[in-house]
């Protein structure tokens, strides 16, 4: 964000088409950032401007506006109005349709690159990871047993969850529906991304393989192809929306509430949690390289190391510019 610019400023120009192109754009923005593990689209909302706005958005989608909405159906339209501009809906709505023409074009551009470039992209995003932990450990002191504590589940949960436990979850839809929950979380905390979560519970590679497949069954369509090919991915894409709804009146609340009550231990846990995950690409790779009959070379471990570097160093620019301060 500008020095001094504010919420405010950004809502002065939110009307008309290029006040809404300019959302949409920073969707896209967002989306971009989210589709790779490391750089937060709550980071970019900063960087952009908005991300006062989408909080205040996201926190005000509760169950009684939502009940207010749903009654304007058959009732008062006025009240459900007014209750779609308390939560910003054309605001959320036109932010997620650039979040997902981002990711939905981006996620096809990762499948590519983890096939034929393994080392590199997993490298990339291990800097990625590596640096968001580390521009973030000096915003939080870690001095007091709570917080000791808290830094300790965090890690050890992302450790061994990120391990061998990620093929333990499996892809069935309830694992499906909750990563849903769990990455919506990640809208209003600047410095972790969905994706990461994604890549902790071993579900960031199965959903853009799905988002993949069913990009291409419709374009399929166009050239003869039929409904079938986009049953499965349809209900995947459907199950994991729905846990990300859920997710928006339980965990992203939940994780509202623990910042403003319990904001250092809460925020010791998360960059606990992005350094447990540094597990995820490297055990990621070890089983690509496995698959293909390959292992741990010289070659691989400088393609991965100088990928690392690349990707830190992005992460290092986008924080100069964001400024992010948890205080």
């Amino acid at each position: 964000m500008a020095d001094g610019e504010t919420v405010s400023d950004v809502n002065t120009v939110s009307g008309g088409l290029r006040g809404w192109l300019g959302i949409y754009l920073r969707g896209v923005c967002m989306g971009a950032a989210d589709a790779v593990p490391g750089v937060s689209g709550g980071t970019i909302a900063l960087i952009t401007g908005i991300y006062k706005r989408l909080i205040d958005a996201v926190t005000a989608i509760d169950v009684d506006n939502v009940l207010r909405v749903l009654r304007g159906v058959t009732g008062d339209s006025s009240d459900a109005f007014a209750s779609l501009r308390e939560m910003d809906a054309a605001f959320l709505v036109t932010l997620g349709f650039g979040i997902m023409t981002a990711i939905v074009t981006i996620t096809g551009l990762v499948e590519v690159a983890v096939e034929t470039v393994p080392a590199p992209t997993f490298g990339f995003f291990f800097g990625l990871i590596a640096a968001s932990a580390l521009v973030l450990v000096t915003e939080v002191s870690v001095d007091t047993p709570g917080r000791i504590a808290a830094s300790v589940a965090g890690f050890a949960l992302a450790f061994v969850v990120s391990g061998e436990a990620q093929s333990a979850l499996g892809h069935s839809p309830v694992v499906t529906f909750v990563a849903g929950a769990v990455a919506i979380s990640a809208m209003i905390l600047p410095g972790v991304s969905g994706s990461l979560l994604l890549l902790i519970l071993g579900q960031y590679f199965y959903m853009t393989d799905t988002l993949s497949t069913f990009r291409d069954g419709v374009f399929g369509l166009l050239d003869g192809g039929t409904l079938d090919a986009l049953a499965g991915p349809f209900v995947t894409i459907v199950t994991f929306c729905s846990g990300a709804l859920i997710g928006l009146f339980t965990v992203a609340h939940a994780v509202d509430w623990a910042l403003e009550h319990h904001r250092e231990a809460t925020f010791a846990f998360l960059i606990a949690l992005i350094f447990g995950a540094l597990r995820a690409p490297i055990s990621q790779l070890s089983t690509s390289l496995a698959e293909h009959g390959g292992s741990w070379t010289t070659d691989v471990l400088v393609a991965f190391a100088v990928a690392a570097l690349v990707g830190g160093g992005l992460v290092v620019v986008v924080d100069r510019v964001a400024g992010i301060d948890l205080d």
